[in-house]
């Protein structure tokens, strides 16, 4: 799978343990920094992880900041993400089957490497049900961003 990733300087070190698991794994990455712990802000990361995935270079994506919420917050923000923070495996499986979550966000402060490894394998594994409970609830998500995108 193409994987794009990003963090903030708080999700760093996690990203950099991120990084060479997924590419053992065998997957594609799109490693989009940052690259340094130097600080820098969650909502430049968030924007090309999410600009990624929305532009089809990425299949999914991984977000990483200090708690996972900025990361999340921002990546929302953008037309057709569906982005969520998940610290256990149940909500990074269902969150892709029930909600066809597209970008997964991590909070580096809150989480360890061995579970955050856990629910990047469980977010990756996961696929959308399909079910028509599901189509239905997120077609009436759409036509919600549809509604407030006519605004601006």
């Amino acid at each position: 799978m193409k994987v794009a990733i990003g963090a903030d300087h708080g999700g760093f070190a996690l990203k950099t343990e991120l990084v060479i698991y997924l590419t053992q794994a065998g997957h594609i990455l799109l490693d989009l920094g940052t690259f340094s712990s130097a600080a820098v802000d969650y909502p430049d990361y968030a924007r090309v992880v999410a600009e990624a995935v929305r532009g089809r270079n990425a299949d999914r994506g991984i977000l990483i900041c200090g708690s996972g919420v900025g990361a999340c917050v921002a990546a929302n923000k953008f037309p057709g993400i569906r982005a969520a923070i998940c610290h256990d495996t149940f909500s990074a499986r269902q969150g892709v089957e029930d909600d066809n979550m597209n970008v997964l966000c991590l909070g580096a402060r809150v989480i360890g490497t061995e579970l955050a490894k856990e629910l990047v394998r469980t977010f990756l594994a996961a696929q959308f049900s399909n079910a028509e409970r599901h189509v239905r609830r997120l077609a009436k998500v759409g036509a919600i961003e549809q509604e407030f995108m006519k605004d601006e």
